[in-house]
């Protein structure tokens, strides 16, 4: 109509790009409102302290202001410049063909908004896995309601922590054992290098070296594989090891390093292994088994390890509390869970697997975006076909067959894609940790099937209108 009465192919290019640059200015200042919405959510997550000011910031002003103009110019372009190329008979007439350029475009964009949402959807899948073999892997001691309470440095050879441990299970505590740190630590190890049965040189590795009473090993419920418990002292007097150190030094049997001394600190601590502990984690599941040394030392323990009952987890909380402000005035009480602890070293992919949850939603939303559009774009051009189909007989059934199987080829192109590049990368995200779980094909499976369900729900409105329209109706020509 614009054409019959006129309208020169540029005014018709400049119509259709300043209606696409309205649409993108809308689409941006309604972006702009839910990123100062979500903002909030996103610095508690990452725990971050961002900050979206409009009025103050140019950049930020001069960054939605480019954005605007690109995506106008990429998406008002090219619908311009075809749209003004119609005839104005053939499209009064409804007589216009269908650019097969375009419809393979279409398709083309679809199958690359899903290779992103699946690639997304089993990455996620993979770090979920991953996070849930870190949570319920047996670490090798126990971690369930263990309370870890810092306090100061033990100077008098022991009196305090008998005190403290003596005045602890009387208030309810079933065990309680004073340590430089917890069995489990990521950053807070001592290393230190070594000499073995008097060797003239060190050992040609390091060993984590934790100081403990003797009552560390059944609170933790550490397992002996020969040898025996540290004794009661304050000072160091008996070294316990892992298996792993006795397999740094070549030996061969845990028994073999019974009653050889070992000395540490350039000689100032010149012990006996009196018993080998079965290996447990004693670092994140990021790292390997490390060479470990525990002895006794009362000045160098800085926290207190208290086994609680679940039943009465409340009331000897409370008594804890009472007890280090009467004992340590001058020191701030604190505590910490030890599973909550370990919890803790994982946090960066507790926050990589919900910003993976987040963005694998955002994509899953605008592929089916995609996918509607082009299922609306294709139940229009095939409106006589449907018609026909169902006169010579064809069932509802048929006709949503007919429309999901080009849509279900997309998909599976997509995911033939998106499958090779997430095992890639989230396989190389993996080599980052000594323990980890396999990519299991399942993992992939699921994914391809919430791409389908997905899919077949977004088509499924159109698909079925179009099937049940009267084909009377679709067939007549005015």
């Amino acid at each position: 109509m614009r054409k019959v009465l006129g309208s020169s192919k540029s005014q018709l290019q400049i119509q259709f790009i300043v209606e696409t640059f309205l649409i993108v200015t809308c689409a941006v200042l309604f972006a702009t409102v839910i990123s100062l919405i979500a903002l909030p959510y996103i610095n508690q997550l990452l725990e971050l302290s961002l900050s979206f000011n409009i009025f103050t910031n140019p950049a930020i002003i001069l960054f939605l202001l480019a954005v605007t103009i690109v995506v106008t110019a990429l998406a008002g372009f090219y619908p311009s410049i075809v749209l003004s190329r119609f005839n104005p008979v053939n499209a009064l007439k409804s007589k216009l063909t269908v650019n097969e350029n375009g419809i393979s475009l279409r398709r083309g964009l679809v199958v690359f908004q899903f290779i992103i949402a699946q690639a997304l959807i089993i990455g996620t899948l993979i770090i979920v896995q991953q996070m849930k073999y870190f949570m319920n892997r047996p670490l090798g001691f126990d971690k369930d309601a263990i309370v870890n309470v810092p306090f100061r440095p033990d100077s008098t050879g022991g009196k305090m922590t008998d005190y403290l441990k003596q005045q602890l299970l009387l208030k309810g505590a079933l065990a309680v054992t004073f340590s430089s740190n917890s069995p489990l630590e990521d950053d807070n190890n001592r290393f230190t290098s070594l000499k073995f049965d008097n060797a003239l040189k060190e050992a040609g590795f390091e060993a984590i070296v934790k100081f403990a009473d003797h009552d560390y090993v059944p609170t933790y419920k550490l397992q002996l594989v020969a040898g025996k418990n540290l004794q009661p002292s304050g000072w160091t007097k008996e070294f316990l090891v892992n298996e792993a150190f006795v397999k740094s030094l070549g030996l061969k049997r845990p028994e073999d390093i019974l009653n050889k001394e070992v000395s540490i600190m350039d000689g100032l601590i010149k012990c006996p292994v009196v018993g080998v502990l079965k290996d447990f984690n004693d670092r994140s599941l990021r790292n390997n088994l490390a060479p470990l040394l525990i002895a006794t030392n009362s000045t160098m323990y800085r926290q207190a390890s208290i086994k609680l009952s679940t039943t009465n987890m409340a009331a000897t909380m409370l008594s804890v509390k009472k007890l280090w402000e009467q004992t340590f005035p001058c020191l701030v009480y604190d505590y910490q869970f030890l599973d909550e602890k370990i919890a803790s070293f994982y946090k960066q992919e507790n926050q990589l697997a919900q910003l993976y949850k987040i963005f694998a939603t955002i994509a899953i939303f605008l592929s089916c975006l995609g996918l509607y559009g082009l299922a609306s774009f294709m139940a229009v051009q095939r409106v006589k076909e449907v018609g026909i189909r169902k006169v010579l007989g064809a069932s509802v059934a048929n006709i949503v067959y007919l429309f999901s199987k080009e849509f279900m080829a997309l998909i599976a192109i997509a995911f033939a894609i998106a499958a090779p590049i997430a095992w890639y990368y989230m396989h190389q995200w993996l080599q980052a940790y000594v323990y980890r779980i396999n990519i299991s094909l399942w993992l992939f499976a699921a994914g391809g099937m919430a791409s389908i369900i997905i899919a077949l729900a977004t088509i499924s409105f159109k698909a079925i209108k179009a099937a049940i329209a009267n084909p009377v109706k679709s067939l007549r020509s005015e």
